[in-house]
């Protein structure tokens, strides 16, 4: 099935998906980011989670988003207190209940569509969020003696308000998207959104051209780093000014719930998981997939609130773009980005010495690649006066080099400093 998307270019993957966001912007009006955040959740196998008063269109713009692929299952349950978990993962086999065993027949659940729509998720009960947990994160029903692999890609779920338990933080947790979706009550926008709902009576449109499902999993194997031959890039230097931004995001919205507090400790601080984080790289693929691209960029990043901000809150959003702007111009005002550029290949250049240290007897400049090995050449002409003509000279080389160089600004000097930390390790390891 996949050979024949082997020959789409990213540029025609990514027309495909431009218009179905433009056919699905079309029926639910004036969403166009919350549209955009959610063909992400999508393009890299994650969950959304959608907050608002009732009768903004959360339920439209679901099931609009869903209908805009062929050949997957769409799962649709209205949440309440009374529901056990065999409303989501099918009927108990009465057989096996008599034998002490729960199993569930999961024809036709949650366990066994690609797509689900879960309205006010949070009427459920925390016995059965709780049985819902691993179907999320893990795509497994574990339920008793049943352990089953679930066909789930994403769920979007809705909610007019949120209630705070110990079972709700976990499913919070494993909807890596979030959006508030606010009612518009401009004119204008009241009368397109009359236009639409005369033509389509609020319901879904099926669109003149698909998207094939079997397309949107073959190109979550290429954002997730899961297909063997085709790539998107992230060059280290933009991985690290990412983990920048990030790390300073979440410094300023720290600071806002102490401002909040009026200086006193808040009764929780806002915190990134590592998990959390390291899913922001996939989003990234998706971002520059999107522009029909095989590489990220430095304007990519700016992209990431949909996943550490709630879109739709102008707070959140707003002190993201601050963290973004702020690393952004440290780096670019001098030579941020090229020297961590080069030090991070350095730090490519410890992790292999860790690995083998035997290749500490051999010529540096022969396992540096550029822009390293042109750099530590003429490095070396202008110290030594030559390149490193005795194996004996690379410690002292590598000690000199991190020493001479002097870093642009802060984020670099702090870089610096850590590589300092792992070069003195791996020195003491060779005594």
């Amino acid at each position: 099935m996949e050979q024949q998307f082997e020959q789409l270019s990213f540029e025609a993957i990514s027309r495909q998906f431009k218009e179905a966001a433009d056919f699905v912007c079309q029926r639910v009006v004036n969403r166009e980011e919350v549209v955009e955040q959610a063909i992400c959740a999508l393009l890299t196998g994650e969950h959304l989670l959608l907050q608002s008063r009732t009768g903004v269109g959360k339920s439209l713009l679901a099931e609009q988003l869903f209908a805009m692929f062929s050949g997957a299952r769409v799962f649709r349950i209205q949440a309440s207190k009374e529901q056990q978990p065999d409303s989501y993962f099918g009927a108990l086999d009465i057989e096996e209940l008599k034998r002490g065993r729960i199993v569930h027949n999961i024809e036709g659940s949650l366990v066994d569509s690609e797509f689900a729509f879960i309205d006010e998720i949070f009427d459920a009960n925390d016995f059965t969020l709780r049985a819902l947990l691993s179907v999320l994160n893990e795509r497994q029903l574990m339920r008793g003696v049943q352990c089953v692999p679930a066909r789930l890609h994403t769920v979007i779920a809705a909610t007019n308000y949120l209630r705070v338990s110990e079972i709700t933080e976990a499913i919070l947790d494993r909807f890596l998207y979030k959006a508030v979706i606010l009612p518009d009550k401009e004119p204008y926008v009241q009368y397109k959104i009359a236009q639409q709902y005369l033509l389509h009576s609020g319901k879904p449109v099926t669109p003149p051209r698909q998207i094939p499902f079997a397309l949107l999993r073959y190109v979550w194997r290429i954002v997730t780093g899961q297909h063997p031959e085709r790539q998107i890039t992230v060059r280290p230097e933009l991985i690290y000014f990412a983990n920048l931004v990030i790390r300073y995001y979440e410094v300023l919205r720290n600071r806002a719930l102490r401002e909040h507090y009026r200086g006193a400790t808040p009764p929780i601080d806002f915190y990134i998981s590592p998990r959390t984080q390291a899913k922001a790289l996939d989003l990234l693929r998706a971002i520059a997939l999107l522009h029909g691209r095989d590489h990220a960029v430095h304007e990519d990043v700016g992209k990431l609130y949909f996943i550490f901000a709630t879109v739709g809150s102008p707070e959140e959003v707003e002190l993201f773009r601050k963290a973004y702007t702020t690393v952004l111009h440290s780096l670019s005002a001098s030579n941020g980005f090229e020297q961590l550029r080069l030090l991070l290949s350095f730090q490519s250049l410890l992790e292999q010495l860790c690995r083998d240290k035997a290749l500490m007897f051999q010529p540096l400049t022969a396992l540096t690649n550029s822009p390293l090995r042109r750099t530590l050449l003429e490095w070396l002409k202008e110290t030594f006066g030559g390149a490193d003509q005795t194996v004996q000279q690379n410690k002292r080389v590598l000690e000199q080099f991190l020493r001479d160089f002097v870093p642009c600004c802060e984020e670099v000097r702090e870089l610096k400093l850590a590589l300092e930390r792992e070069l003195a390790a791996l020195l003491q390891s060779l005594q």
